[in-house]
């Protein structure tokens, strides 16, 4: 694996194969001749920003969290309600 000066269509070539297609890193890196070093450089520069979909996941999963901790509490205090009143009722 030399040091060799590749075009960009090459590049984002690999790029695809790696994200689009979901190609090993390692195998595409044994098949190009290509270091798996700049496989990774080449995926930083050339791959999609995908910030906008991160966003919506990350605010997607704040949202479910605090879903979850009111949905918890409400069992919760149903849960204490039940015993209380199961035990009023002997």
């Amino acid at each position: 694996m030399g040091t060799g000066s590749f075009s960009d269509d090459f590049k984002r070539d690999a790029v695809a194969q790696i994200t689009e297609r979901g190609y090993p890193v390692a195998e595409v890196s044994k098949r190009l001749g290509v270091s798996q070093h700049s496989l990774y450089a080449w995926k930083r520069k050339f791959s999609k920003p995908s910030g906008s979909t991160d966003g919506d996941q990350a605010a997607e999963i704040r949202r479910l969290k605090k879903e979850l901790a009111r949905v918890t509490e409400e069992r919760d205090i149903l849960k204490k309600a039940t015993a209380y009143f199961a035990r009023d009722a002997k």
